[in-house]
């Protein structure tokens, strides 16, 4: 079951100087938080004139997230929660 949510939230992230990427390792949604144990995917999109990243995740609860990252405004949006447990 996949819900859009497109919700601002905060998020803790890393980056590696050796590699030259960043990436999301735990978030906070709805008073809870959310350690990230896997990014599935990475990729850059432009949205009109803006740059984004979006980030495809999986989370200890093993639920899937899509979390996007606005290189403008430096916000990130929890943009879909994806649950394939859920009835």
């Amino acid at each position: 079951m996949s819900e859009v949510i497109n919700e601002k939230i905060s998020v803790i992230s890393f980056y590696d100087r050796n590699k030259g990427k960043s990436w999301p390792v735990k978030f906070f949604w709805q008073g809870r938080s959310y350690k990230i144990r896997q990014v599935g995917y990475h990729w850059p999109a432009r949205i009109g004139r803006k740059l984004v990243h979006i980030y495809s995740v999986v989370a200890e609860n093993n639920t899937s997230f899509k979390l996007v990252h606005d290189t403008e405004t430096l916000h990130w949006i929890l943009e879909e929660v994806i649950d394939e447990f859920a009835t």
